[in-house]
């Protein structure tokens, strides 16, 4: 094992006509791979895996080293092919050329490979046959356990030949392949399975029933693909299911009752989807589950108190829903829970003061709903919380001091009815106040009704003489208010958010146009929530939009934000972009014109300043 650093491998290596194994993984070696390595015969293992390699691997490969039975290249920078003389390799029983540059098909002769456990060829190039024939001889190789092609532009349909694989094979992993068509039936043959990735494709049609054969499943993701229809009760017929990942789908019907059954439940996401009804009471019978994500679907009806049961949870996200009721106080026994969005339902009543109890809580979100009463005073004692958004509900009363607190922004509190106490807000008036206050009502008030009706006759009298009328002087600071707007309706409006109603992107994410219910056109700004520091780009924009006010600034008609989504509801420009008033060549500005949009630019900039 060599743990040099930066340096080439010499090419006298290859004289080494005895060696057996060779590992020289996890260093920084650069340049060219010696080819000469691939003529020792004696070779049974070359190692190099992360380092800087690069080069093509030699046409003869398999050839001259048919003693070899690990060959282990993943995360270098080799390019070429993948040369189909590798068959010779007749021992070969650990291919990995995951992370590099390869490209061209996937030769069908790596069939012949009879003792093939694992191959893994994730993050390159490859491609496959129109017919995928691959699938077809792999299938010879019935030693073959694990299959990983990630991250290859396979782009086909998947093969009905998948349930010809090996019954040895325990892990199949094909997520971001451009792979399209129905799931095969067939796939409920490979009955060792343990784990399948299928995520970030195109495939449609439905779940396919056979997948109750998988009895070893324990985990499977789907998520990301256009797959339709009912969750299969079937998947509550595996025992040992511990992951289920079903999100950014268009499953629909209800979540079935029985998912409550598999006790080794451990991630449940089934997010972003058009599911509907009630969260089945016995889902909260999970008390090993660790997440739980239902966000972004149609489900309704109220939480059940028996959300407590679910003692082991960490994240719990049942956000962009249509769920109603009160937040049932038995939540606070989550005392492990880390995440916790309730945002956009149409929950009621009062923040539950068991929520202290959560004191690992880091992140709470219960905006877009219908909660009164006040900001329990108790949750200052989360000292983890680092992000809470109880915007746009019904609360009033004094915004708690102290704790994770004096870190929340304005942001935190937007739009409810009567908060007080924090520098954005009014002064909490205290019981003295109130005593000072009805005093001064009772004494001022026969006064002030005798000024008024004095006030009302003269301006009677001031109106019948008056031979001109003149216009009302227009109100300067008009009070600002924003409407609610959901997610749902965003994505209904936009067509999904869909190419066609797109209007430009940006650094931050995408611009899209809808129209709302009372027909005005909107400008959605869909922030992107893969970029690092977007979280506070989002907090930064919304904070500084709606505080200002300018003829020259664009004006913010609401937001909607919750775990997974950040958008901005703009208003529409009708007119387009600057850029393209500037640039495109049918578009004609005289000098005059110009001067006037650097004013005005001018003068929105001023404002920020």
């Amino acid at each position: 094992m060599v743990r040099e650093k930066n340096c080439a491998i010499p090419r006298g290596i290859g004289d080494l006509y005895k060696l057996e194994t060779l590992y020289l993984g996890e260093n920084r070696l650069r340049d060219a791979f010696p080819l000469e390595i691939f003529n020792i015969s004696t070779l049974r293992t070359i190692s190099i895996e992360e380092n800087n390699f690069s080069g093509t691997l030699p046409s003869s490969l398999g050839v001259t080293s048919s003693n070899l039975e690990r060959l282990l290249l993943a995360k270098n920078k080799f390019t070429g092919i993948i040369s189909p003389t590798l068959s010779n390799a007749s021992k070969l029983r650990d291919l990995d050329l995951a992370g590099n540059k390869f490209i061209g098909e996937i030769p069908d002769s790596l069939g012949s490979l009879r003792f093939l456990e694992v191959l893994s060829l994730s993050s390159n190039n490859f491609t496959l046959t129109g017919d995928m024939t691959f699938f077809s001889s792999i299938g010879n190789c019935r030693y073959l356990r694990n299959l990983w092609l990630d991250e290859n532009p396979l782009n086909g349909n998947l093969s009905v030949s998948i349930g010809n694989l090996s019954n040895s094979v325990v892990s199949i992993s094909m997520s971001r392949c451009g792979i399209g068509g129905e799931i095969p039936r067939s796939l409920g043959n490979l009955s060792n399975l343990i784990a399948i990735n299928l995520a970030s494709n195109g495939l449609t049609g439905t779940i396919p029933s056979s997948i109750s054969g998988l009895l070893k499943l324990q985990w499977i993701s789907f998520e990301d693909n256009k797959i339709h229809g009912p969750i299969p009760s079937e998947f509550c017929h595996i025992p040992n299911l511990a992951y289920l990942i079903l999100t950014s789908n268009r499953l629909s019907s209800k979540v079935p009752d029985c998912i409550g059954s598999i006790s080794s439940m451990r991630y449940l996401y089934l997010n972003s989807n058009n599911l509907t009804s009630s969260v089945p009471t016995s889902l909260w019978s999970l008390n090993n589950l660790l997440e739980l994500d239902l966000s972004m679907n149609y489900l309704n009806g109220s939480l059940s108190s028996q959300i407590g049961n679910m003692k082991a949870l960490t994240k719990l996200n049942l956000s962009v829903n249509q769920l109603s009721g009160d937040i049932p106080s038995t939540i606070g026994a989550l005392q492990n829970l880390l995440a916790l969005s309730l945002g956009h339902n149409n929950l009621e009543g009062l923040i539950p003061e068991s929520i202290r109890n959560m004191l690992l809580l880091q992140y709470l979100d219960l905006s877009f709903n219908n909660l009164s009463g006040v900001i329990p005073a108790s949750l200052g004692k989360l000292l983890d919380l680092q992000y809470l958004n109880v915007s746009y509900n019904k609360l009033r009363g004094p915004i708690p001091q102290g704790g994770p607190f004096k870190n929340f922004t304005i942001l935190s509190f937007l739009a409810n009815e009567a908060l007080c106490g924090a520098p954005w807000f009014q002064p909490c008036q205290t019981s003295q106040h109130r005593s000072r206050k009805r005093i001064l009502l009772l004494v001022l008030l026969p006064i002030g009704s005798a000024i008024l009706a004095l006030a009302i006759s003269l301006l009677l009298i001031k109106r019948l003489t008056r031979k001109k009328t003149t216009a009302a002087a227009p109100d300067l600071f008009p009070k600002t208010t924003y409407p609610r707007v959901s997610y749902h309706e965003l994505r209904r409006i936009t067509n999904g958010f869909s190419v066609s109603n797109s209007l430009g992107s940006g650094t931050f994410g995408s611009v899209y146009k809808g129209v709302s219910a009372n027909g005005i056109i909107w400008a959605i700004k869909v922030f992107n929530m893969q970029l690092d520091g977007i979280l506070k780009t989002f907090d930064t924009e919304c904070e500084v939009l709606c505080r200002l006010r300018h003829r020259n600034l664009i004006k913010v008609i609401s937001a909607c934000s919750n775990l997974d989504f950040k958008a901005l509801v703009l208003e529409f420009m009708p007119n387009g972009s600057l850029e393209k008033w500037l640039h495109l060549d049918h578009h004609v500005l005289s000098i005059m014109q110009r001067l006037d949009i650097m004013i005005d630019v001018a003068r929105g900039l001023a404002t920020f300043y």
